[in-house]
């Protein structure tokens, strides 16, 4: 069993900055491919970033490359996603899951825990 608690949502306005953070108990965390996936209402769970266990290779998607950064650190059992230049459109609900079983890092499918989800609101 792996447990993952999402914080650092909030409201902030168009162009701002929030750093979530995720953190894991339960089974190594550091053997994990982790992600964040966010959903807005009436929308489908969508990909945002995910790392590797080793930290060698992160992966975005495209609407968020460039102003999205994924870090982990595994002394601690944390995953962050800093997200700078937010934009309206990024106003979700930000989820962060665990991919224990080498699954496809894009697909929600692919994770087999996730987290509670912390709310990120951005004003215009």
């Amino acid at each position: 069993q792996v447990q993952l608690v999402e914080s650092g949502g909030g409201l902030v306005q168009a162009g701002g900055s929030l750093r979530l953070s995720c953190a894991a108990s339960g089974r190594t965390f550091s053997r994990f491919t982790m992600g964040w996936f966010r959903q807005a209402p009436g929308k489908e769970r969508e990909f945002v970033a995910a790392i590797s266990w080793s930290i060698i290779s992160t992966y975005y998607a495209d609407s968020v490359k460039g102003r999205f950064t994924i870090s982990r650190d595994n002394a601690k059992n944390t995953v962050y996603l800093q997200m700078n230049s937010l934009k309206t459109e990024d106003t979700a609900v930000y989820y962060c899951a665990a991919n224990t079983r080498s699954g496809s890092y894009y697909y929600p499918i692919g994770y087999d825990y996730w987290g509670q989800g912390t709310q990120v609101t951005v004003s215009s």
